[in-house]
């Protein structure tokens, strides 16, 4: 396990697959490629259209109508309720208010002409008697007011919260279900990638792909889409409201946002880095653990716990560390942020106080006044604008701190369709013929393989011929390594050859629908995986048709039905994770009747017997055989180092370094004095006299 840091000379492409290493570079993750990841995420999206349409409708809508809410209810309380103004047609409209609450045009005429010279003292007299004109409430009618506003702001609250809480839990729904339909495409994609693919994997970066970079297909949706949408809206609708009060005011804004945007381009490509190595970290993380508990029986056998624990500190370490770093550069940069907006609203308190007090004419002025009061600036006027201004500039940093937070999350969005972009080696071929019924013969025609396309000198097959027909069982033995279990791996199709063919009555594996060829075949390995449900469960896995009966006569034919019977519960006993209620042996014979109720023409048993006695041995492999004649008969292929096993077998085929050297019965085989099978059947007793007389 390699042990992750925040920097070294490896490289790490973000679509080469599960090699883990970091890169000195930042990933090119500009805006274009950021846009082209975003539109990526459309087909999961597209099932939920409709929702979507409406959740961006009300949030759209919504934004409008609170900043209208806003600016309506601010002036009530301040202008009106506070200082006594009389109300806007509108505002006594909304409050159920008479005419006699509500200003005429002609006073609120008045209102401009206070913001003539106020420094003049020729125009002292006149200023006096304007104002002794300025139409006002009584404190009747402030208190109605007031009451009444409080009325509606309760009920508003009401309605907003209800409203809120729907629409966001209406989103989370959505958003998750987003991520399924990811989810979902990223283990069918993994689901069926071949076997030399797998191979070159590991297990641990799957899963953190899986489980945690297509989480954020999300947080891309939500921060990297919607709220940088809304974000800009808002600050567009925030712009606006400023610009209604004064177009200068609009301008310092946008002049004091600029550094800000300038400071979000300059930090951009090491927030870029930080957030690759948190997420390589993150996987190797994963995969460390997924390998330490999957080895714990080896570990515990070999004294191993201290390695153990020390490599996972390492790599625990080495996530935090790369976490830690990357939130620290994004804190450092926000507070930067902050700073120059605090800048925007320090300043832009400053104008407006200084225009309140010059009685300045806001730039809509009276045209605005069948609304609200603010033809000149005033104290609501100042509470709005400090409203926007705080808007603009939290409005910004969000969408500029969101800007670094896509960093980070297209990073993982695009390692997750990584997995989605390996194309998968063995496919359907465009027109599959019908795999042929029934199954007569199985043949390897000058098979050439090798895991490494490009390395010709590592081929694990090279040029195997090799015919079985229906109604007999062929061992395959070798040495370890000798390439037994990627021979039968291509009558799965798990591979394709590199050259030659693997037919079943003639006709290529390559010209059949993957789902007829695995219909066909049926394996039980060594290695045997049960899952934690009931013991009938288990070995109709993968046959969901079978029925009791078909259930227990595969069970007799694996020599399993009266250990089954033993069990609690029989057949519908629970088993434990990966069956660990059970022997080995116990195990294993599951495994063989779970390859046996498919009823496939093909059966492949991959060292079926290693856990067994040998009277148990000897009853399966009897039933098999057996069973392999009935009807139109069955094609059996044994992968197994056990002689007993092998001499039984109706042919055998020796594997030495990925070629086939030597094929027959046992007997045919032994009698040739100098032959390899004879010197590998002595090798495996280890005794010389015994193989002779045998």
């Amino acid at each position: 396990m390699a042990t992750p840091n925040t920097g070294g000379s490896d490289d790490l492409p973000l679509l080469a697959g599960y090699r883990d290493s970091l890169s000195d570079e930042p990933p090119p993750m500009g805006l274009r490629r950021m846009l082209r990841l975003a539109w990526r995420t459309w087909p999961f999206m597209r099932p939920l259209l409709k929702h979507l349409i409406a959740l961006a409708a009300l949030a759209f809508a919504g934004l409008p109508a609170g900043y209208a809410t806003g600016i309506f209810g601010v002036d009530l309380l301040t202008n009106k309720v506070l200082v006594g103004e009389k109300l806007q047609p509108a505002q006594a409209t909304f409050l159920f208010l008479g005419d006699e609450y509500v200003t005429t045009e002609a006073e609120s005429a008045q209102e401009p002409a206070q913001s003539t010279s106020p420094a003049d003292p020729a125009n002292g007299a006149a200023e006096d008697a304007a104002s002794a004109t300025v139409p006002e409430l009584t404190p009747a009618q402030r208190r109605t007011v007031r009451n009444r506003l409080v009325a509606w702001t309760i009920v508003g609250a009401i309605i907003a919260t209800l409203f809120g809480y729907a629409v966001y839990y209406y989103s989370v729904w959505i958003w998750q279900a987003v991520n399924q339909n990811l989810r979902v495409a990223m283990v069918e994609r993994a689901e069926s990638l071949s076997l030399k693919h797998h191979a070159q994997a590991r297990v641990g970066d799957a899963i953190f792909r899986v489980y945690q970079d297509s989480a954020m297909i999300v947080n891309v949706i939500q921060g990297g889409i919607a709220m940088p949408l809304f974000a800009a809206w808002g600050l567009l609708v925030a712009l606006a409201i400023v610009v209604a009060f004064d177009p200068l005011f609009a301008l310092f804004v946008v002049l004091v946002g600029a550094p800000m945007v300038w400071l979000a381009a300059v930090s951009t490509p090491r927030i870029r880095r930080r957030a690759l190595a948190n997420r390589v970290a993150g996987s190797a993380l994963t995969s460390g653990t997924q390998e330490a508990l999957t080895a714990v029986k080896i570990v515990k056998a070999n004294r191993a716990e201290a390695r153990v624990f020390r490599r996972f500190d390492e790599d625990s370490q080495g996530a935090l560390n790369a976490a830690y770093f990357l939130r620290l550069d994004m804190s450092l940069v926000t507070l930067v942020m902050a700073l120059l907006g605090g800048v925007l609203i320090i300043g832009g308190e400053y104008l407006m106080v200084s225009w309140i007090m010059e009685e300045r004419e806001t730039f809509l002025g009276a045209a605005a006044a069948a609304f609200v009061g603010f033809a000149v600036w005033n104290y609501g006027a100042l509470e709005v604008g400090r409203a926007q201004v705080s808007g603009v500039s939290f409005g910004g940093l969000d969408l500029l701190g969101a800007w670094m937070r896509m960093q980070d999350l297209f990073v993982a969005l695009e390692r997750a369709f990584a997995l989605l972009d390996i194309e998968p080696e063995v496919v359907d071929p465009p027109h599959p013929v019908a795999a042929p019924a029934p199954v007569a013969r199985v043949a390897w025609q000058r098979v050439c393989f090798s895991y490494e396309a490009d390395d010709e000198g590592r081929q694990v097959l090279k040029d195997v011929d090799l015919t079985a027909e229906a109604g007999t069982v062929t061992a395959i033995v070798g040495a370890t390594g000798a390439g037994k279990s990627t021979l039968l791996a291509l009558l799965l199709r798990l591979f394709d050859p590199d050259r030659g063919a693997v037919t079943i009555n003639g006709v290529d594996l390559r010209a059949m629908a993957l789902d007829d060829i695995r219909a066909s075949t049926a394996i039980a390995l060594q290695k045997n995986v049960l899952f934690a449900d009931t013991v009938a469960a288990n070995i109709a896995f993968g046959a969901a048709k079978a029925d009791r009966a078909a259930i227990e006569r595969a069970a007799a034919i694996a020599d399993a039905d009266e250990f089954i019977r033993a069990l609690p519960k029989g057949y519908d006993t629970e088993l434990g994770e990966r069956g660990g209620k059970l022997s080995t042996g116990q195990r294993q014979r599951l495994s063989i009747a779970r390859a046996v109720v498919r009823d496939a023409p093909i059966l492949i048993l991959d060292e079926p017997t290693a856990a067994l006695d040998a009277r148990t041995e000897r009853q399966v492999l009897d039933n098999l055989a057996a069973w392999a004649t009935q009807g139109a008969g069955r094609v059996i292929f044994l992968i197994t180092h056990r002689l007993s096993t092998i001499r039984n077998a109706d042919k055998i085929a020796l594997l030495e370094e990925g070629s086939i050297v030597e094929h027959g019965t046992h007997e045919e085989l032994m009698a040739d004095a100098a032959g390899r099978y004879r010197a590998f059947v002595q090798s495996e007793r280890g005794d010389a006299s015994q193989a002779a007389s045998a």
